[in-house]
């Protein structure tokens, strides 16, 4: 049996970069309607490389058949703090990994989106030598839960990082969650950005599905 597992934080007003104010109500206007303040990195999200100046390429420029794709789920969960993922974190999965699948990193990390840790640098983050495997293997979409790839606060490190896979065209999804909620090693992963011109990035909707795509219809 397919079901979807719905990977996107959902948007509040509490989280970094995102606002809101009533710009319409029905008693005065007819009809309700907000006015949304959004940071292009804010919640769930998807790098385009224009976020490094990594390329030309921006979030309204990805091909929608880069946004689907089939995604292993690595565990993670029993990573120590401030842990450098490494290719032999993935396990089997490196061995078995084929050519424009995708992975998904699973840290249990997004259980601190209300907390004042989620943005500090104490989340795992991808190791060089994990972001340089990414672009050998032509991973098409590397989902994470944590805020970013790399650490926030290290502007070296979190530019190094960005700039090996977005120059080696691997699709960045940061700040996913209910990764907890998958119960199979490998789902068609859908991340769809916000079609805005020219942008660096975008909040996306981001859905895990398990089994064929066929049994959903």
């Amino acid at each position: 049996m397919s079901r979807i597992i719905d990977l996107t934080l959902t948007m509040r007003e509490s989280m970094r970069g995102i606002a809101w104010e009533t710009a319409n109500t029905v008693a005065e206007h007819g009809w309700n309607a907000r006015l949304l303040h959004l940071y292009s990195h804010s919640g769930t999200h998807m790098d385009s490389p224009k976020h490094f100046d990594c390329g030309e390429q921006t979030i309204d420029e990805i091909p929608l058949e880069d946004c689907v794709s089939a995604a292993w789920v690595v565990n993670l969960t029993h990573l120590e703090p401030k842990a450098a993922i490494s290719v032999s974190d993935l396990g089997e999965v490196a061995a078995a990994f084929e050519a424009g699948q995708s992975l998904l990193l699973h840290t249990r990390w997004s259980q601190n989106v209300d907390d004042s840790d989620y943005y500090r640098s104490s989340f795992p983050r991808i190791s060089a030598e994990l972001a340089h495997w990414c672009v050998d293997r032509k991973v098409c979409l590397l989902g994470v839960e944590t805020p970013s790839v790399a650490d926030v606060f290290d502007l070296p490190e979190v530019t190094k990082i960005h700039h090996i896979l977005l120059k080696g065209q691997v699709i960045i999804v940061e700040g996913l969650t209910n990764l907890d909620q998958i119960t199979t090693p490998t789902v068609t992963l859908v991340a769809l950005p916000l079609k805005v011109q020219a942008g660096d990035g975008a909040p996306c909707r981001a859905m895990a599905i398990e089994g064929s795509l066929a049994d959903l219809t």
